[in-house]
Parts: C-alpha cells; structure tokens; sequence
C-alpha cells in the first residue's frame, strides 16, 4: 500500500509542476515579454514627439524674429474719414 500511495504523490507532483510549467510559459513569460515590448515602443514614441516638438519650437523661436519686424511695418492704417455716424430717423 505504501508503494501505491508514493507512487500517487509523485504523479500528483509531476503534474503540478507541468501545470506551473503551462502555466509560466503560455501565459506569464509573453505577458512579461509583451509589457516590456510596449513599455519599449511607448519611449520610444515619447522620443520621438519630444524630438518633433523640439525641432518646432527651434523652428518658431527661428521666425519669430522675421514675424514681428515683417507685422510691424506691414500694418496698413485704417482712414476712418469716410465714417458716417449712425443717426436714427423717427
């Protein structure tokens, strides 16, 4: 009987480790490798949109310059000598 019953605990644990080996190689390694791939392509997505928003804002600070000289001397005056004031007719 004792032969038996060993014989029972091992197969037992024999198929809990397949169960723990199923387990950790179909479900927890590609969910780890999956996590850290789109942690990975996230940086490098923000690397990017800062790299973008840099290279705009050296862009703007570039034609800021030529913007406001070009507004200030580009604006036309308005003749308000041909204005008529409303007046109301009872």
């Amino acid at each position: 009987m004792g032969y038996i019953c060993t014989m029972f605990k091992i197969i037992f644990l024999l198929f809990i480790c397949y169960i723990l080996y199923k387990f950790v190689f179909n479900l927890v390694l590609p969910m780890y490798q999956t996590a850290r791939q789109v942690r990975r392509q996230m940086g490098d997505i923000q690397d990017r949109m800062r790299q973008q928003y840099e290279q705009e804002q050296q862009y703007h600070q570039q034609q800021q310059p030529n913007n406001f000289s070009g507004q200030q001397q580009a604006k036309p005056k308005i003749d308000k000598g041909d204005y008529l004031d409303f007046e109301e007719v009872k």
